[in-house]
């Protein structure tokens, strides 16, 4: 197979994510910041120490990894059968992964929902993305919360990097980012090995106002919003980060 692209009947994330290169381009995240994130949110919610948390869009577990060593029993949970394969090595008593759809809510009630680093906006449909917000409402328990941390739009478009080229592990990742159609495409060429490839991740271009919306007619309080990881105050134009708070 010379060309990996998903067809137009494929969501892009069910493909992407489950490819060893998906976690190679995004190998040198800084995990550190992501955990005083988290250390700050879990402080500003003041969570019971026995809280049971829910990391949705989970990835391979590094969060909710991090979370457990925290105290807290956690469930991850994705939509990427490979991510929670890896995820299930780090699993104990009080921390379990499986494998499942963010549109789909839960049985059970949880005392923090967290919905971290841009895994939102993925559907086609808004209709989609509206059920997500309604499935998570659905699955906080009386005195629980959820957040949301998305990027924050305006911001990422006044600063697109419209073309690059990304090196990680010989591998020449040529990234193209644009918007269309109310989506924040980033189209992802490579070779390797002798085969060409081709990836592309697809976001809706949400806004503060977009969620407000949605959240309202989901019957959700937004409580607070937030800029950045130290949550300093939401700022339009100059915040990194979109945080929702909400319950």
């Amino acid at each position: 197979m010379s060309e990996n692209s998903n067809s137009k009947t494929e969501n892009w994330f069910a493909s992407w994510f489950d490819t060893p290169y998906y976690h190679i381009l995004y190998k040198d995240r800084n995990y550190r910041e992501a955990q005083l994130f988290m250390d700050n949110l879990t402080h500003y919610l003041n969570l019971p120490e026995d809280a049971k948390v829910l990391d949705l869009a989970c990835g391979k577990g590094r969060h909710s990894i991090y979370l457990n060593q925290l105290g807290y029993t956690v469930l991850g949970v994705d939509l990427s059968e490979n991510s929670i394969d890896i995820a299930n090595k780090n699993a104990n008593d009080t921390l379990h992964f499986k494998v499942h759809d963010m549109r789909e809510p839960f049985e059970e009630k949880y005392d923090a929902i967290f919905n971290l680093f841009t895994s939102f906006g993925y559907f086609e449909d808004d209709a989609d993305n509206l059920k997500t917000l309604k499935a998570i409402k659905n699955s906080i328990s009386e005195y629980g919360f959820a957040v949301i941390d998305f990027m924050n739009v305006p911001f990422v478009l006044d600063n697109l990097v419209a073309e690059e080229v990304k090196t990680v592990e010989n591998i020449d990742f040529h990234l193209k980012r644009y918007l269309k159609d109310g989506f924040i495409l980033k189209e992802i060429d490579f070779d390797d090995q002798g085969q060409h490839y081709h990836f592309s991740e697809k976001v809706r271009a949400l806004t503060l106002e977009d969620f407000t919306q949605m959240m309202d007619e989901a019957g959700i309080y937004l409580l607070d919003t937030f800029g950045d990881y130290k949550l300093k105050k939401y700022q339009k134009k100059t915040s990194e980060r979109l945080i929702l708070i909400f319950k």
